[in-house]
């Protein structure tokens, strides 16, 4: 590696002009391509305290041996050659777009004999029709509703055999969701000619299908056939409902493209939605690596850089309007590049309100669910695994395998409703069977610290207790051979799961969600109970750092290192569990309900009871003994009840029903 000092040029070498630089690495290849308003500023920043740059930023300084620069008479000029310089040399530090074919479209395979509808991602395959792109949810009920109208087959080619060789359609055929071709009900050339009306329907032609039904509705209304009528409604009511969902999203006269973006403090996962007349013409997708300094107007504009200056003008893929979820600190010079490219004006804008705001809305959760897909594929990877483990224990200088990773994570509401969780990480791979969640009370709810010392208190003093048990057990008589009869009828008996103890299995590593003072209070924990072979690290996220107890400085991992992928993940899932519990006693905590007053009467017991009647309505109108045949209640309990909702003179007090505290809604009656 090369020291910064050894190549940095004096500062009154460096024009203030504005212009494009260029990082060689010692063979001379380009690593970094960038571009400044004011070349001596921006370059002074590298070099001033190499030592304070972010991760990746001083790896590229540290990478190169030679700087060079280019002086151009505008900032345009200088956005314009900063692209072709990274076109032509694809600098590695340089922002990359990946391409992520994950999103799922409606396709019809019309290169079939019979024609098939359905949901396909990934790459495009040849004679097949595609349309969309859709949200997960969404393109089910579009295709459900469709078949409604235009009965395609939508079986797949192992049904389709079966069926055609017993001679009786599936399911789909007998519900007239399906012509059955496959039985011979219709011709294979009626079957293409409605799958041409389903691809007609979805192209943009839904008004003159509407239009037709509406006509054959009226027709069969004036020969008095209502049923068919009916029918024909029923049809005209699911085609306006897909038509208004996915033909028109905007004005028919609007071309644009709308992107959007969801990021992490390591990754970005972009979608842009095309659309040409009012209607998504197509989507696209990438995840991209970030440099640490990018922000997301930085980001924006290397994306339309990457995404237009590929073929943009020989495609005629520039629309009239690009929609960006933050404006580029340049978009009016970036907006003069691409109108260039176009051969007309292009506005650079973000939308604030209507259906625009709403479509970027849309196309944004495309993205976050594009970025978790590609995360959730990275960790199923057997070698990242590996590697990021490897890496950790490297990284934090631990002398044993991380095969148990425990993560911490304590969550509130200002303090209410304190909740942590715990979850367990084996081999890289969460097991959820060991997760557990923890209620947090009293005086260990008074901050994080103090939650996070009781929660590692409680859990590690269940293993102690756990192991002395097993200790005890052991140094009794007999116990071996019992030890080994047990296993004899293990081998025997494969259906019954085998017991074990609840938190008998320590962690190597535990994680804290937080800095240096939740790690300190993790560690305490550990030191008063008189552990010391279970290591602690936290992981702050305001800039992904490691701490390590009693330490006056965290550690920094490479922002691209599969260690801190893997922190990143059992963090973000213990946030996550930790999250749904706290709602769930959040919850339980808003709700009022009118067994709540009865003296004696705990939540098991009201459980039982409300499994029994059925509702508080019939537990109030039941007798004493009525009341018994409920788990749990006796005589006197029940007598309590009916004198609890009747009074002592039977004149019956009012009660109040089970109301939800939030919302107000009644839940028992």
């Amino acid at each position: 590696m090369a020291d910064p000092a050894s190549y940095r040029p004096q500062t009154g070498e460096i024009p203030t002009n504005p212009g494009v630089y260029r990082f060689r690495d010692p063979n001379g290849r380009i690593i970094y391509v960038g571009k400044a308003k004011n070349l001596r500023a921006r370059l002074n920043s590298y070099f001033a305290n190499p030592g304070g740059l972010l991760p990746k930023t001083h790896a590229m300084v540290f990478a190169a041996s030679s700087v060079e620069w280019t002086v151009v008479g505008s900032e345009l000029e200088s956005l314009q050659l900063e692209y072709t310089w990274i076109k032509e040399f694809k600098p590695r530090f340089n922002v990359v777009l990946r391409d992520d074919k994950t999103y799922p479209y409606l396709a019809v395979t019309m290169g079939e004999k019979y024609p098939r509808v359905q949901v396909l991602r990934g790459e495009r395959r040849k004679g097949t029709r595609y349309f969309g792109p859709y949200t997960a949810g969404a393109i089910r009920e579009t295709m459900d509703t469709l078949l409604r109208v235009f009965p395609v087959r939508s079986c797949s080619a192992g049904v389709l055999k079966r069926a055609q060789a017993s001679g009786r359609p599936c399911l789909l055929g007998y519900i007239d969701k399906c012509a059955a071709p496959c039985v011979g009900r219709v011709t294979p050339e009626e079957h293409r000619a409605l799958a041409e009306d389903f691809c007609a329907f979805m192209g943009g032609e839904a008004k003159k299908f509407i239009s037709r039904l509406e006509k054959d509705m009226a027709a069969a209304v004036a020969e008095l056939d209502y049923e068919r009528a009916a029918r024909l409604r029923d049809d005209i009511i699911a085609l306006r409902k897909v038509f208004e969902r996915n033909a028109v999203v905007l004005a028919e006269d609007t071309n644009a493209d709308i992107f959007a973006l969801h990021e992490d403090e390591l990754e970005a996962a972009v979608q842009v939605f095309h659309i040409r007349g009012g209607r998504v013409r197509g989507q696209r997708g990438w995840v991209v690596d970030k440099v640490e300094d990018s922000t997301t107007p930085d980001l924006v504009e290397h994306l339309l850089q990457q995404v237009y200056g590929e073929d943009g003008e020989s495609e005629g893929r520039i629309p009239r309007e690009v929609l960006v979820p933050e404006a580029p600190s340049n978009s009016e010079d970036l907006a003069l590049w691409l109108g260039g490219l176009r051969g007309a004006r292009v506005d650079i804008r973000v939308p604030q309100r209507g259906d625009k705001a709403a479509l970027m809305s849309t196309v944004r959760e495309n993205a976050e669910q594009a970025l978790k897909l590609h995360k959730s594929r990275r960790a199923g990877d057997l070698t990242n695994r590996s590697l990021a483990l490897q890496e950790l224990q490297e990284a934090l200088d631990l002398p044993v395998a991380l095969l148990r990773i425990e993560c911490f994570d304590v969550s509130h509401v200002q303090g209410t409703n304190v909740v942590a969780s715990m979850v367990v990480v084996e081999d890289g791979l969460p097991k959820k069977s060991d997760y557990r969640k923890f209620a947090v009370t009293g005086p260990a709810a008074a901050d994080d610290t103090a939650a996070m010392h009781d929660v590692l208190t409680r859990r590690f003093r269940h293993y102690l207790q756990d192991k002395t048990a097993q200790v005890e057990a052991a140094e009794l008589p007999g116990h071996q051979a019992a030890v080994n009869a047990m296993a004899e009828a293990a081998v025997l008996d494969t259906t019954t799961p085998v017991p074990r103890a609840k938190f008998a299995y320590p962690p190597n590593l535990v994680v804290v969600d937080g800095g240096k003072p939740q790690v300190n209070a993790a560690a305490r924990a550990l030191s008063d109970l008189g552990i010391d072979d279970v290591y602690v690290v936290g992981l702050a996220k305001r800039l992904e750092e490691v701490w390590l107890p009693d330490s006056d400085f965290p550690v920094i991992l490479p922002r691209t290192s599969e260690g801190l992928y893997l922190l990143q993940r059992i963090r973000d899932e213990a946030h996550r569990f930790a999250i749904s519990f706290h709602r769930q006693k959040r919850g339980k905590a808003m709700t009022l309900s009118a067994l709540d007053s009865v003296p004696g009467l705990g939540e098991s017991k009201r459980k039982a009871l409300l499994a029994e009647f059925g509702s508080v309505k019939k537990i109030k109108a039941a007798t004493a003994t009525e009341l018994t045949a409920a788990k749990g209640i006796g005589p006197s309990l029940a007598e309590a009840i009916v004198t609890h909702f009747t009074g002592a003179d039977g004149a019956g007090d009012a009660v109040a029903p089970a109301v939800n505290m939030t919302t107000g809604e009644i839940l028992e009656t």
